[in-house]
């Protein structure tokens, strides 16, 4: 358990260490949230941006590359190479990904600094995967779509695997809109010809209409879809620990349970509560957990009592 910044933690980290990389950051509600360059007065026009957002000088053929007409990854002679994907794919009808994302932020100016705080984070969850790896990005609906464009761009589109849907039934219900109740988890691998699923080793869940299968088939359930009915973590159930956004431990059992082996390093690089360790040791699992939070960290103690902090974060 390391209680200091992720960025500063992932990249002390060894290259291809993880089979599974779990990012659950905080939701670009349009709330202020503290960074690391608020805290240093570094204003968002004077960070430089980084290295995969790469400006387009023309625009591109549709489903070429940047600069480079027949298309190929300019990153690796393979395609798969020990860095991440240049952002050298055309987006929308020939877009290149630096102009979609710079019309995004013409409408909204807090995407680029929600969008310059994870993008790093992404590209050191890439380097930290295996080959047979895969990466979980947990967000709401407010960022899943941009979220969609930027992963393309880090992974490549080939390596897209599932939009998983978390949808729960809970809490006050909007009565101008259709009430939104889901959360939505990208998955990406980080090799589309070698990642690692295992569909057996998934609990199963009961048929939504059991009359109509077999009676076997309704006592052994089915395995889930990409849409993953459960509910939140009940007020008064035994795994709550009262941090504010803990995960319930069925949704991570999943992710733990199909992307990686007994044995494996299982990564969260906003752990929180610490669903992710918890589960992970329950089901055999090593996993490093990060949190620059103090709060979260003494979560974590209690929670799992025999994690270890390596790493404290250093007195501002």
């Amino acid at each position: 358990m390391h209680y200091g910044d992720n960025l500063d933690v992932a990249r002390t980290l060894p290259d291809g260490a993880f089979a599974i990389a779990y990012l659950d950051p905080p939701f670009n509600t349009g709330r202020d949230r503290e960074t690391d360059e608020s805290r240093r007065g570094v204003s968002i026009a004077a960070r430089t941006e980084p290295e995969t957002w790469i400006a387009a000088a023309a625009e591109p053929e549709d489903g070429a590359l940047l600069g480079h007409p027949d298309g190929a990854d300019i990153s690796a002679p393979d395609g798969r190479g020990r860095e991440p994907r240049a952002v050298a794919h055309a987006g929308f009808h020939g877009r290149g990904y630096e102009r979609v994302r710079g019309a995004l932020r013409t409408f909204d100016d807090r995407f680029d600094d929600y969008w310059g705080f994870l993008v790093p984070r992404i590209e050191e969850a890439w380097r930290l995967l295996a080959d047979d790896g895969t990466l979980y990005l947990h967000l709401d609906y407010r960022e899943a779509h941009y979220a969609k464009v930027m992963l393309d761009a880090v992974f490549g589109r080939d390596c897209f695997l599932n939009e998983l849907i978390w949808a729960y039934d809970y809490g006050a219900k909007s009565r101008s809109r259709w009430p939104t109740k889901h959360d939505t988890i990208l998955v990406y691998v980080k090799d589309p010809d070698r990642y690692w699923f295992d569909s057996g080793a998934v609990d199963r869940e009961p048929y939504m209409a059991p009359g109509l299968v077999t009676r076997e088939k309704a006592r052994r359930g089915k395995l889930p879809t990409d849409v993953w009915w459960h509910t939140i973590v009940p007020t008064n159930g035994s795994e709550r620990t009262g941090y504010a956004t803990q995960k319930p431990e069925g949704i991570l059992r999943r992710i733990v349970q199909a992307s990686s082996r007994p044995g494996d390093r299982v990564l969260d690089m906003f752990a929180g509560s610490g669903t992710t360790g918890a589960v992970a040791a329950d089901l055999g699992r090593d996993a490093i957990l990060i949190d620059d939070n103090p709060d979260a960290v003494r979560v974590m103690g209690e929670r799992i009592p025999d994690a270890r902090v390596v790493l404290r974060r250093p007195a501002r």
